[in-house]
């Protein structure tokens, strides 16, 4: 598939399918082996690695910070640890993050109290617009400066501390403030203390494991987590699974089209992620998990799903911290379910790529349906399975690969014409997307 920029033009519904597909490597964990790899001690493996462009900025930047990362084959490096407190820019180094939160958020976590770093940071322009304020507010209590004071928005200039001092933190609803508190913690004097108030992503925990000498995990009523800063880190050896949110999109999309079943195989089934799935086996999905074992501390699995006919979605807030990357995928299938579908606690989606609520409002009214929003909720009114292809829709340059894949999922369900500028940042997250959709019998127009 082309990488350069391009638009995607689609006008045909996907016929019923039967198949087995493989998604993509769980991004999350991928950038994750990378980041925490650099910061250990001798050579981490990583197999089975997601290598899109989030990825490839993730080797880019820890590149130009001094680590010795080797491509061994295909989806499988060696990254040559410098460990704790390790990483050097040279004067005014630029680090380019793309379009990646993830990379962002933990990167800056470990060089804010990495000895001497000042860096230039900045990302895409759908990342430079994301409010980065809850991080540097964070990272300067462990004594890190962001320059021009004030600003919570790339581009920045980050200077580290020479003396970081650990802190204590309530973490909400992001794994990717909690890792960057992690992270920061590992290499700071003193012990980090989080208190978990909302189970998300524990991949970063997970990771770090085996390393009781830096990091403690405590479960009573809330869990706590303990970093006891300035020890070393070991070297991992990790196979990542496949991603269960580059799986939801599949599994959504069988669900819909009558006759049609799919098995998606070894995917990542951690508990914090799979909130999606939760959700809508409560409203009457086929959805199986089978074949579960767990390999590097991580669930996987096969995804087993048929299509069938769902009820209206009622996610209370609780199911936010576990399927965040899938609402927009959510609200399409509430669209073509018959009845009213409410999201409750999704404020947060204002904050993603692109304001996810108001882009997802935007595109189901292309197709005539209706919505409300308000009061950290939104309603969709469901129609269910409506053939649209008297309907146009078009969706605009946002730089949110979850945006483009949702309409692509939309569009080849209801015939609506369709045409999705920039559609090559789905590459971001998942860049067998098109192949896959093609192997599923989707019809699609790549212009470039």
């Amino acid at each position: 598939m082309p990488s350069k920029s391009f638009n995607l033009n689609i006008n045909k519904k996907i016929p019923p399918f039967s198949k087995t597909i493989n998604v993509d490597s769980d991004k999350s964990i991928s950038i994750r082996s990378f980041l925490i790899g650099a910061i250990s001690r001798n050579i981490t493996s990583t197999t089975n690695v997601l290598e899109s462009e989030d990825v490839l900025s993730t080797i880019n930047c820890l590149k130009k910070l001094g680590v010795k990362i080797k491509k061994k084959k295909s989806k499988n490096y060696q990254i040559y640890g410098k460990g704790l407190g390790s990483l050097t820019t040279k004067n005014n180094a630029q680090l380019f993050f793309g379009n990646s939160g993830t990379l962002a958020r933990l990167l800056i976590g470990i060089l804010s109290t990495t000895p001497n770093i000042k860096a230039k940071i900045k990302g895409d322009k759908s990342l430079n617009k994301r409010s980065m304020k809850k991080l540097i507010l964070l990272m300067s209590e462990f004594g890190a400066t962001f320059l021009p004071k004030n600003k919570f928005n790339f581009p920045l200039k980050l200077i580290s501390t020479q003396m970081p001092i650990g802190i204590q933190y309530e973490a909400g609803i992001s794994a990717q403030l909690k890792s960057a508190v992690i992270l920061a913690g590992l290499n700071s004097y003193g012990n980090t203390e989080i208190i978990e108030n909302e189970r998300s992503r524990n991949h970063t925990e997970n990771m770090l494991s085996k390393n009781s000498q830096a990091i403690k995990i405590y479960q009573n009523r809330k869990k706590i987590i303990k970093i006891f800063g300035k020890k070393f880190l070991n070297p991992l050896s990790i196979n990542v699974p496949g991603d269960p949110s580059s799986a939801a999109f599949f599994t959504a999309l069988t669900l819909l089209n009558s006759k049609s079943n799919l098995i998606i195989k070894n995917v990542g089934l951690n508990s914090t992620r799979t909130g999606f799935y939760r959700l809508l086996k409560k409203y009457g999905a086929n959805i199986k998990f089978k074949n579960l074992k767990i390999k590097d501390k991580e669930p996987r699995g096969n995804i087993v799903v048929k299509s069938c006919n769902l009820k209206p979605i009622k996610a209370s807030k609780e199911y936010y911290v576990n399927s965040t990357d899938e609402y927009p995928i959510l609200f399409v299938i509430a669209a073509l379910t018959k009845g009213i579908s409410v999201f409750k606690g999704i404020k947060d989606l204002a904050n993603k790529e692109s304001n996810r609520i108001k882009e997802m409002q935007n595109l189901l009214n292309q197709i005539g349906i209706k919505t409300k929003a308000g009061n950290d909720q939104l309603k969709i009114f469901g129609k269910g399975l409506i053939d649209a292809s008297e309907r146009k829709i078009k969706i605009s340059n946002l730089g949110d690969h979850r945006i483009c894949m949702s309409a692509f999922i939309l569009s080849i369900l209801t015939g609506a014409k369709t045409t999705i500028k920039n559609f090559d940042t789905v590459f971001t997250s998942s860049p067998s997307f098109l192949k896959i959709m093609k192997s599923l019998g989707a019809k699609f127009e790549i212009q470039n």
